[in-house]
């Protein structure tokens, strides 16, 4: 089996809404960690943080191999230096069809950044149905013309140019596998700040981690970054090549080499099938 996903995470408070969420959460948490018991094989997309809720049971086979392989062009060529633009522009990726996001979260942080006399703009890139909600938020809090809804933009070629422009890729989510959009801006040597959650603090450092639904702590560690060039040039650097770690040449011998290993332990149980 594949673990993409963290499903205690998924149905967390504030995270989806449904009536049922409590009973999902539990049910959809417990059957994973028995489907992952009983599995004879296990990958998973993060390093430790699936592993440590959902182990496989011992003597399986287990790996941690990313579904996310990312070709050659996905990648910068070098590092960024310092922007001297007068307002820097931040960006984020994601589905708008549930709030787990946390887009919420970064267009209040971006208020508090008005506020306090900091000149930033967001590009929202995404589609969902809570997008009216979080245009609405944006206008209440005074920032609607700092906040740009961009819509869906294709992966590829025009992705990597909306993230070629901006300074900073913020990722405010409250619950997270091993993102990908993350790992595709690390790759265009964007600095980023995420929340603690999920895989991410596999990807960034503590010093670029904050807490999930805390706008004020995020503001101040957008800030912090903004004003800290020397900070943002080791960023820029240091999420290019821990994103080559995702690169379709790095993790297809990893996967083939798991799906060799799950060949040849369960040949002997074809057999005597068969037989």
């Amino acid at each position: 089996m594949e673990v993409v996903a963290d499903p205690y995470d998924v149905f967390a408070p504030g995270v989806i809404e449904h009536p049922l969420r409590p009973l999902l959460r539990r049910r959809f948490a417990a059957r994973l960690r028995r489907e992952c018991h009983s599995a004879i094989a296990a990958s998973y997309v993060t390093e430790r943080h699936l592993q440590s809720r959902y182990p496989s049971r011992p003597g399986a086979l287990a790996v941690a191999a990313s579904s996310i392989d990312l070709p050659a062009p996905a990648f910068a060529p070098a590092g960024r230096g310092h922007s001297c633009r007068v307002t820097h522009h931040i960006i984020t990726v994601g589905t708008m069809d549930q709030m787990y996001k946390g887009f919420d979260t970064l267009i209040t942080a971006v208020a508090q950044l008005d506020r306090e006399g900091v000149p930033v703009r967001l590009s929202q890139i995404g589609t969902g149905r809570f997008q009216p909600r979080l245009e609405q938020l944006a206008a209440r809090l005074g920032v609607a013309d700092q906040v740009a809804f961009v819509g869906w933009v294709p992966p590829g070629e025009a992705l990597r140019r909306r993230l070629d422009d901006a300074d900073l890729f913020v990722m405010p989510s409250r619950t997270e596998g091993l993102p990908r959009a993350l790992i595709e801006a690390m790759a265009r040597a964007l600095p980023a700040i995420g929340t603690s959650v999920g895989g991410i603090p596999e990807l960034l450092p503590p010093t670029d981690l904050a807490r999930p639904d805390d706008p004020e702590g995020l503001a101040r560690m957008i800030r912090e970054m903004l004003r800290d060039p020397e900070r943002m040039t080791t960023a820029s650097a240091r999420n290019l090549a821990h994103a080559h770690r995702y690169s379709r040449a790095s993790l297809t011998p990893r996967r083939d080499a798991f799906y060799q290993a799950v060949h040849d332990a369960t040949a002997g149980r074809v057999v005597a099938r068969s037989a």
